[in-house]
């Protein structure tokens, strides 16, 4: 797996974190860390764009739920309860995370664990970075 990063201007600094490659648990330690490095140093917006990460497995899910607390730290944008009680009534999506192409197979996997409930997902590009 091989991951490279671009930014991209929407209303916001979109951090592009393009993944090449299974983001499974062989690799989905070096992909939460480099997101992580980039959240460090101040990436606020991340769109992950999996047009070439065929598969997606649940250590992949879970890399991505480890993003999605940690931008959740960083931006507080409302509390908890309201984040929670926004999800349960599918009016929350995060401002912060947001997945561009997934593969038929990923897009199952995410729906199925209930990820699309507060993550969008996007088939365009500058459809995902005109979002933020």
């Amino acid at each position: 797996m091989e991951i490279t990063t671009a930014l991209e201007q929407g209303r916001v600094p979109v951090t592009v974190v393009q993944v090449s490659g299974n983001l499974d648990s062989s690799s989905f330690q070096a992909f939460q860390t480099g997101v992580e490095d980039l959240i460090a140093s101040g990436a606020r917006h991340i769109l992950v764009d999996l047009t070439n990460a065929p598969f997606l497995s649940s250590a992949g899910l879970r890399a991505l739920q480890s993003i999605f607390t940690r931008l959740r730290t960083e931006n507080q944008d409302i509390s908890e309860e309201e984040m929670h009680k926004g999800i349960s009534a599918g009016t929350y999506k995060s401002p912060h995370l947001k997945i561009l192409n997934l593969s038929e197979q990923a897009g199952t996997a995410f729906k199925m664990a209930g990820f699309d409930m507060f993550i969008e997902t996007f088939i365009d590009r500058q459809a995902a970075i005109s979002s933020f």
